[in-house]
């Protein structure tokens, strides 16, 4: 796979990068053995993948944990990303935190660093129920002050964002931060950022990791309805949300009927093309202007070896427009809102 150069920095990754939310086991994704994250990591690094994505909020730290053992003697090789709350943006905290992240990740430093999400009430509520920070919560020069400095001190060597929206992209850009990446959710069911995310970061040279690739697990085509789906990937706006059995939060109807029909014609295409499904949804995202790399995640050698051969399939246009033609009647239902979890009037990123 041709690695693909991130902005003005000298960093190249990857078309598909590693997540590694399920890393160290947890509630959200079940067990998850070391000894298999060592095996599929190592492989990975053997297949040409570089880039290995994280966060402090993963599995309560176990995702960062595990990945620096895997890492441990190969270090050298990955681009590691790892994420900070925006409830532990405060100054000192996010030092605190950082520091943290590097013991658990066995590192000197973190490649990039990303505020999780932007600093706002909602935002903030999934993160801490202290009073003391929802009624004070740090503020956006603040927390990218710090951010520069642990980069002027070698503790991370780029800055990066997660899930901001155009306005708070502008907000970030105006506190004199150099902002390397905006992770943030894209597949074929969720292109909300078209419209105006995609576009903005062109603009202003910040590239784009398409978050949640396979639409936790619903590319992979391993779902033929709806009830099939476990309550924890089923708690987004796609789906009605008395589906997450008490995890949703954005009170819809969700796009079932919509989802299902657009997977059944996808795989359509797949078998015609005679490839998986998750082969087909990772390549369309690569096709796409803007992003840089499709965060998948692989739990298994075999999970791995399929979805890195996405990485050398080409869709000529054709293929890439009814795919597109496919998807639209859930963009239509969904919307433009890039909070998959969020209602339109909740919705975290603006």
């Amino acid at each position: 796979m041709q690695k693909r150069k991130l902005g003005k920095s000298d960093l190249e990754v990857s078309p598909i990068g590693m997540g590694c939310w399920a890393y160290g086991g947890g509630e959200y994704w079940g067990e998850q053995s070391q000894s298999d994250v060592n095996y599929v990591v190592h492989k990975a690094l053997d297949l040409g993948i570089n880039l290995f994505d994280t966060a402090e909020v993963y599995n309560n730290g176990a995702s960062e944990e595990s990945l620096g053992i895997a890492l441990e003697g190969l270090r050298h090789k990955a681009i590691v990303c790892s994420k900070i709350s925006p409830s532990n943006a405060y100054p000192e905290t996010m030092r605190r935190h950082c520091e943290a992240s590097l013991k658990r990740l066995r590192t000197d430093y973190i490649d990039i660093y990303m505020l999780h999400w932007p600093i706002n009430t909602i935002s903030l509520k999934h993160f801490s129920k202290d009073p003391s920070i929802l009624e004070n919560p740090p503020s956006t020069q603040e927390a990218f002050d710090t951010l520069m400095q642990l980069k002027k001190e070698g503790k991370i060597r780029y800055i990066g964002i997660s899930n901001f929206g155009v306005q708070q992209m502008k907000e970030a850009l105006e506190t004199g931060a150099e902002i390397l990446v905006n992770e943030i959710a894209y597949n074929i069911l969720s292109r909300a950022i078209e419209k105006d995310i995609v576009p903005f970061c062109i603009e202003k040279d910040i590239s784009v990791f398409g978050s949640m690739a396979l639409q936790q697990g619903l590319l992979t085509g391993k779902y033929s309805r709806p009830e099939d789906v476990p309550p924890y990937q089923a708690h987004s706006r796609h789906f009605r949300h008395e589906r997450g059995c008490g995890h949703s939060r954005h009170f819809g109807e969700g796009a079932e009927k919509e989802v299902f029909e657009a997977i059944h014609q996808l795989k359509e295409i797949a078998d015609d093309l005679g490839v998986p499904l998750e082969q087909l949804a990772i390549a369309w995202i690569l096709a796409k202007p803007g992003i840089k790399c499709a965060l998948v995640g692989s739990r298994n050698i075999k999970q791995l070896e399929s979805n890195i051969q996405a990485g050398y399939l080409k869709l000529d246009n054709e293929i890439i427009e009814k795919i597109d033609r496919i998807s639209e009647p859930v963009l239509g239902k969904l919307g433009y809102n890039p909070d998959y979890y969020e209602s339109e009037e909740n919705s975290r990123v603006k």
